[in-house]
């Protein structure tokens, strides 16, 4: 993926303008896609444009409100553009201006989503390494050092993303699998949540916005009849929902995530990653995950279960 995100140039062009949409209720979907280089951004961009949406890629961040303008002025009343800006360290010295770039947006009348693709060093540089490129900003230094000097130039950006998606695990399909689940489906659920089981020994999702522990439920990896099989089997989904305390935990975050979901909508976020862990992401974790996809989904919330470490040894 780091060859990628250094391939696919498209060019950009306007003068900042900063106006109110004139599209009462209806305006513009904008999502600004960032992150560390290699992470998979041009994955990211392309599964949103062949799923309709209008992307330019190394776009000078004090061009967003030009665009979002242009386009909101250009279309159909019935047919407003959706439009993705990937916006990252190749704009060298303009992408300093990001974040002024966004504030100005959201005073403007637009609520744009920022997403943030992150991964670990160590996946960066093997990604790096694959495809034998420099990094951006490496310079006359070693590839680590590009890669730290960039983490720290985006480390406010990151915490103020609406959206982290850690890519250190994904092959290029899963990412856009992710992606696609995210942001390209139907215009209907205001709000999506993504129920993410996983292995502790395999460490805690990057991009997880709410932490679960099941390691307080019995592990069927002890019992040998059940050792073969995943939570997605229903004899061991039976076995770990009808032990003691887990029925009462998965109404629990029923519970807390209803006020959640809800002032998510009020603050227009779409997206948030709820993640439960167990030893090894194979049994406890992935049954609970499913029970808390089927009880999550409503009008305003869709759900989708990523499984991240089935299948690991």
């Amino acid at each position: 993926m780091a060859g990628e995100d250094q391939d696919h140039l498209r060019p950009a062009g306007g003068s900042a303008v900063s106006s109110t949409p004139q599209s009462g209720d209806r305006h513009t979907e904008l999502v600004i896609v960032t992150g560390m280089s290699g992470a998979g951004r041009s994955t990211a961009a392309n599964v949103l444009e062949d799923s309709g949406w209008y992307v330019v890629d190394n776009l000078p961040p004090h061009l967003l409100v030009s665009l979002a303008e242009l386009a909101t002025e250009s279309a159909r009343s019935d047919e407003l553009p959706r439009l993705a800006a990937v916006v990252d360290v190749r704009a060298r010295g303009f992408f300093a201006h990001l974040q002024t770039a966004v504030d100005q947006l959201r005073v403007s009348g637009w609520h744009p989503n920022l997403v943030f693709l992150d991964a670990t060093d160590e996946a960066l540089v093997r990604r790096f390494e694959s495809v034998r490129r420099p990094h951006p900003l490496q310079g006359e230094g070693r590839l680590l050092d590009g890669i730290l000097r960039e983490r720290e130039l985006l480390a406010d950006l990151r915490s103020g993303a609406d959206v982290v998606i850690d890519t250190s695990g994904l092959n290029v399909h899963q990412l856009a699998k992710k992606v696609h689940s995210v942001f390209a489906g139907s215009r209907g659920p205001k709000v999506r949540i993504a129920v993410m089981s996983f292995g502790f020994k395999y460490g805690v999702p990057l991009d997880s916005d709410f932490v679960f522990d099941l390691r307080f439920l019995p592990n069927p990896f002890w019992i040998p009849e059940l050792r073969p099989f995943t939570g997605q089997d229903k004899a061991v989904a039976d076995y770990v929902l009808g032990q003691e305390g887990a029925p009462e935990f998965v109404d629990r975050v029923i519970d807390l995530m209803a006020p959640v979901t809800h002032g998510y909508v009020r603050e227009g976020r779409r997206y948030a990653t709820l993640a439960v862990g167990c030893t090894g992401g194979k049994h406890r974790s992935v049954a609970v995950a499913e029970a808390l996809r089927d009880r999550l989904t409503s009008a305003d919330v869709a759900t989708f279960v990523v499984h991240r470490d089935l299948g690991q040894e």
